[in-house]
C-alpha cells in the first residue's frame, strides 16, 4: 500500500509540475496558474532557508542547488547519523518532490535525541523547498511533511513513578 502512495504521488506531483492537478475527491482537472504561486525566497548566496522542528530539536536548513551533499552540525550525514532509519527519514522529502541528488543540504541541529533531531531536519529541507520551488507546496503537505510534529514527551506528574505509571500497589 505504501508503494501505491508513492507511485500515486509521484504521478501527482508530474501532473503538478506539468500544470494540472487532480482533485483527490472529485477528479476534476485543477489547472495550477504559475503566476498564482508565491515568489521563490531565495537569498544572495543562491539558498532557501528554513526552520525545522521536532519534540526537542530545533534544525536551521539551507538548501542550494547540487549534487545532493548533506552536511549536518559540520560533519557528514552518514557520520552525524549512523542509523540508515535516520537518513531515510531525512531523505523523504527529496524523495516525494522527485528531487534526488539534486540540492545540497547544510543545516545545523540542537537539542534532543537522533530521531528528533533527524524530523527536525526533515521538516526544515522541507519548508525550505517549498520556499526554494513554491510549486511542490502540494505534494509535500499530502506527504505530512509541512505540518510539523507537534507530540512531545509528557511530563511528570507528582506521585507517580512516571507521567502515567503509578508505584506498585501495596494491600498490607
Amino acid at each position: 500500500m505504501a508503494e501505491e502512495n508513492t507511485a500515486q504521488s509521484l504521478a501527482d506531483l508530474k501532473n503538478v509540475v506539468d500544470g494540472t492537478a487532480v482533485g483527490a475527491t472529485t477528479g476534476d482537472v485543477k489547472v495550477i496558474d504559475p503566476a498564482t504561486l508565491p515568489d521563490p525566497k531565495i537569498d544572495d548566496l543562491g539558498r532557501a532557508y528554513a526552520t525545522g522542528k521536532r519534540k526537542n530539536s530545533i534544525a536551521r536548513v539551507w538548501i542550494k542547488p547540487g549534487n545532493g551533499k548533506i552536511t549536518i552540525n559540520g560533519r557528514d550525514v552518514e557520520v552525524y547519523f549512523a542509523r540508515p532509519v535516520l537518513r531515510l527519514i531525512i531523505a523523504q522529502a527529496f524523495q516525494v518532490s522527485d528531487r534526488v541528488d539534486s540540492y545540497d543540504v547544510m543545516a545545523t541541529v540542537k537539542g534532543g535525541g537522533l530521531s528528533g533531531q533527524a524530523g527536525a531536519v526533515r521538516h526544515g529541507i522541507t519548508k525550505a523547498l517549498t520556499y526554494y520551488e513554491p510549486i511542490l507546496r502540494g505534494p509535500l503537505k499530502a506527504a505530512g511533511f509541512i505540518t510539523r510534529d507537534s507530540r512531545v514527551v509528557e511530563r511528570k506528574k507528582y506521585g507517580r513513578a512516571k507521567a502515567r505509571k503509578s508505584f506498585q500497589f501495596s494491600k498490607r
